[in-house]
């Protein structure tokens, strides 16, 4: 049976955030020197402004989610979550079915909430003031803040986004275990899911 799970905007969120963090990625890779593709300068500026985007984005979407109630999917449960560690570990290569059912109420597994729990309370708000405090770094002493090491927050905003890279293929690759392979894509493009299956 095929159910409407991913409402519009989160759709709009999902893939908006998607490729601003992919974008950011980039831009970071080449202000690091990995390689040269915009030029530093440009990528410094490109990189600024897809940050202030994505800021924007999870402004809404924090909005979207205490508004709607949608924060609740991401309450952590133990429900089924031995049947999830162990299904990832070994059933999904065995082509065992997903003990896990998505449903209105409930769309993300025992895993998945406690992976974006992490993503939204630890890697995005390391990013957000570590990022912060690199843009005001000239006016460190203006705001009291002459104590803290460039190094230090250069150093969590790099280890914040290498996590967040981490996620981002961890994502990509959970994405295409669906039967079909697609079918979990297809959901987050069109909205609509398989309820009765994995």
């Amino acid at each position: 049976m095929k159910t409407m799970i991913y409402k519009r905007f989160e759709r709009f969120w999902h893939w908006s955030q998607a490729l601003l963090i992919i974008l950011l990625l980039i831009t970071g890779f080449e202000i690091h020197g990995s390689f040269v593709l915009l030029g530093f300068e440009a990528a410094v500026n490109s990189h600024v402004v897809f940050a202030v985007a994505l800021i924007a984005l999870w402004v809404f979407a924090i909005f979207w989610h205490a508004t709607t109630g949608e924060w609740r999917h991401y309450i952590p449960t133990t429900e089924k979550l031995a049947a999830m560690v162990r299904y990832y570990a070994f059933g999904i290569f065995k082509q065992e079915p997903n003990p896990y059912k998505k449903s209105l109420s409930a769309k993300h597994n025992p895993l998945q909430r406690l992976a974006y729990l992490a993503f939204k309370l630890a890697i995005s708000p390391a990013i957000w003031l570590s990022g912060m405090l690199y843009l005001s770094y000239p006016y460190w002493s203006t705001l009291g803040l002459e104590g803290l090491s460039l190094g230090a927050v250069a150093f969590m905003h790099t280890a914040a986004a290498f996590a967040m890279l981490v996620f981002l293929i961890a994502h990509v690759y959970l994405a295409f275990t669906g039967k079909p392979f697609y079918a979990y894509v297809k959901a987050m493009i069109t909205g609509y899911e398989d309820t009765k299956g994995g």
